[in-house]
């Protein structure tokens, strides 16, 4: 996955489904170390997008995978 367009599409589907189906999660896009800058100017490019996403995608995968074990011991 590299060009820009390409990135941003992913990261508005992969925000789209935390909003949509993991609520909780979202109060955590905005606090996430990848999302702030570490500069005044921030330069947004094809890997600071790529790293967010990996980002969002890390954090979805880990949040899913610890809510069905907590379902599997729950039921």
């Amino acid at each position: 996955m590299g060009n820009e367009q390409v990135l941003n599409s992913a990261i508005l589907k992969t925000t789209l489904m935390i909003n949509d189906n993991y609520p909780e999660l979202a109060k955590f896009i905005g606090e996430m170390p990848v999302t702030i800058p570490n500069s005044s100017n921030p330069e947004i490019n094809v890997k600071a997008l790529s790293d967010y996403n990996e980002s969002l995608n890390v954090l979805v995968k880990k949040y899913a995978k610890v809510h069905q074990e907590e379902a599997k011991r729950n039921f």
